[in-house]
């Protein structure tokens, strides 16, 4: 990556750099051994072109193709959605050609770390010691959120937090619809910042306790109660008996050194800008490795934001077999979308192009940097565990609130949710903001956890990395509490794919 005053080029075959402020016509830059009078005006965060583009020639970003030039686009002009198309069309072929040296890397942990967690009896670590009201179905959320707000004035000092976790699914479903449900229910039931739980059930749902306890069976239950409200005369004397238990159970339990390699991180961008890929993403990738190198595990996830970048993750399958996953997984959403009739490659948002990003291609290759260098080592399905250190894919859409139930579904007990624009959602566990820009930290503190923009502003990756990789080991450790987490920004949202009786 080259900085000047005023641009920043990502890659030395690059065919366009960033502008780092709004700049005027007639303005000239150097970056690398580029020279340019600037023919427009090119906002901030936009991409100008350092040669003659040719109507019809690939643009490279990343160095790789972001799209192609619709017209002539001299040296010094703006390159956006005006001048540059995407190259993508429907489902393709692939063929497995591992880069078995970056593979070969990780294949030792070559970093040690520890940090301060909750030992759970199936061997893995919680962050954060919480309990958890889930109800199996929407009709009752409101009997949820009523005994989360006793449980937390009666014993609420006994654990790190206490929430009920409402969503509008459980009923009414049908077919896999329902099954997905199910599974991203346990999913978060089973996550093991979840130090007890209360399964809170209406009785007449389609996700009743009878149809729902079986995805439940592969889980310890020695820290999850159950309760069919119609079953009981007054559902808040009965909930409150059986919170109380979970409280003397398991509650005010002491945190253990543990490995990071016991570290569960997911990888979610949104509302991003064009230094996402180049700052927050970045970072996260740099992230992702030490975690990997450490034995931990990392999990990327918004497969639509692998389309046109998902060659360059399929060159690290460790073996056959999760190539053949991921191609099974690319192209399985590619079919999503044309089973409802929508076009593949309906992206990048309003806001991703008001922020200089400009097709698909782009975002998705500034997306996966979030996966680092690290080798692919699963592919997971919805409410699918994590099962061993490494990198891991995961199906789903780039929706923020779904994707991050996703993630918490699937074991994930931090988040990094990288963002451009800015955004307040927070999951269940700790989910650590990180803007691209400064600009967006100073305005958002209150939003921001971590100022990836410093990497624009002269401090080092290396530095940064760093600095990062402490204050993720301390907000495993509960001395760092993340904005969503002090704000209360808490929640779920299922992602549903059926007919709604």
């Amino acid at each position: 990556m080259h900085e000047t005053k005023g641009l920043i080029l990502v890659h030395d075959t690059d065919d366009a750099a960033i502008a780092l402020a709004d700049l005027s016509k007639g303005e000239t830059y150097t970056v690398a051994d580029h020279t340019l009078t600037l023919a427009t005006d090119i906002p901030f965060g936009h991409k100008v072109a350092l040669r003659s583009i040719k109507k019809g020639e690939n643009i490279v970003k990343y160095g790789n193709p972001i799209g192609h030039a619709t017209q002539d686009i001299p040296c010094g002009a703006h390159i956006h959605t005006h001048n540059l198309a995407t190259n993508l069309s429907g489902v393709i072929e692939y063929t497995y050609h591992p880069d078995r040296a970056r593979i070969d890397q990780f294949a030792k942990n070559t970093h040690t770390a520890t940090f301060e967690g909750y030992p759970r009896a199936d061997g893995r670590v919680g962050v954060r010691n919480e309990l958890w009201i889930v109800p199996t179905v929407g009709c009752i959320n409101q009997t949820a959120s009523r005994l989360a707000a006793q449980a937390k004035a009666e014993f609420g000092h006994l654990f790190d937090d206490v929430c009920a976790y409402t969503h509008n699914m459980g009923c009414s479903q049908l077919g896999d619809d329902q099954v997905t449900t199910m599974r991203l229910l346990a999913g978060i039931i089973a996550n093991p910042n979840a130090g007890a739980v209360l399964v809170l059930s209406l009785g007449c749902e389609n996700n009743h306790l009878e149809v729902f306890r079986p995805y439940l069976a592969q889980t310890d239950q020695s820290h999850i109660r159950f309760l069919v409200t119609q079953e009981v005369e007054d559902e808040y004397a009965a909930g409150m008996e059986l919170l109380r238990d979970l409280a003397h159970t398991c509650g005010g339990q002491q945190r253990q050194t543990v490995p990071a390699s016991k570290l569960v991180l997911g990888f979610k961008c949104g509302g991003s800008d064009a230094f996402s890929g180049l700052t927050a993403n970045a970072l996260c990738g740099r992230l992702n490795d030490r975690v990997v190198h450490c034995g931990g595990s990392t999990v990327l996830t918004e497969v639509p934001e692998m389309f046109g970048a998902e060659h360059l993750l399929m060159e690290r399958c460790i073996n056959e077999q999760v190539f053949d996953q991921t191609v099974c997984l690319i192209n399985a959403y590619k079919n999503y979308f044309a089973r409802y009739g929508q076009v593949i490659y309906e992206n990048p948002s309003p806001g991703n192009k008001k922020g200089g990003i400009s097709s698909l291609e782009e975002k998705s290759l500034g997306c996966i940097q979030k996966g680092g260098q690290a080798p692919v080592i699963g592919v997971l399905q919805y409410g699918q565990p994590i099962q061993e250190g490494g990198l891991n894919l995961l199906t789903g859409s780039g929706n923020d609130q779904v994707s991050c139930t996703n993630l918490v579904a699937s074991g994930a007990t931090i988040l990094c949710f990288t963002t451009g624009r800015g955004n307040p959602f927070g999951s269940p566990v700790p989910t650590v903001k990180i803007s691209s820009n400064t600009a967006l930290a100073e305005r958002k503190p209150h939003w921001i956890d971590f100022n990836a923009g410093q990497l624009l502003d002269g401090v080092s990756f290396d530095q940064t990395t760093e600095s990062f990789f402490q204050y993720i080991l301390a907000v495993a450790s509960g001395k760092i509490h993340t904005n969503n987490e002090t704000h209360g920004y808490k929640e779920i949202s299922i992602f549903r794919d059926g007919v709604i009786l």
